[in-house]
């Protein structure tokens, strides 16, 4: 059982250490993040954290292809780092780790498969509950 005593402390630490990541590794962090448990995931959405050279090449086709390239790159560089971040603030380890930018809106997603469900000191296991517009279903 995590030292958090209920899930939104845990994902509330997470994305604060997200955006505390991005910043020292990056220049520049998000400007908010927003982290979600779902079952063995940990699903982190950073929001508003491209640099200003990076809103500029957007404008463009391939300055789009050059921002995606950049960043998973990156990412794949910092990949063990994040993954012994993750792992040490959850208590399991790390699978795997998925990675995209949008070009059309400059988010961040990350997505962590852990090697169990994660359980909080409030008894929650990171249930996953999707609630969908009634016109989406």
């Amino acid at each position: 059982m995590l030292k958090f005593r209920t899930k939104g402390e845990f994902e509330a630490r997470i994305s604060d250490l997200m955006i505390k990541f991005q910043k020292e590794k990056v220049g520049r962090g998000a400007e908010s993040a927003r982290t979600f448990i779902c079952h063995d995931m940990i699903i982190v959405r950073l929001e508003r954290a491209l640099t200003p050279i990076e809103k500029t090449l957007l404008q463009s086709e391939e300055g789009k292809k050059v921002i995606k390239e950049l960043r998973v790159r990156l990412s794949e560089i910092v990949k063990p780092e994040l993954e012994k971040l993750i792992s040490s603030i959850s208590e399991a380890n790390v699978k795997s780790v998925h990675f995209d930018i949008s070009t059309k809106t400059g988010e961040y997603i990350y997505v962590f498969i852990m090697d169990r469900i994660l359980e909080f000191g409030d008894g929650a296991k990171g249930p996953c509950r999707v609630q969908l517009p009634d016109n989406q279903l």
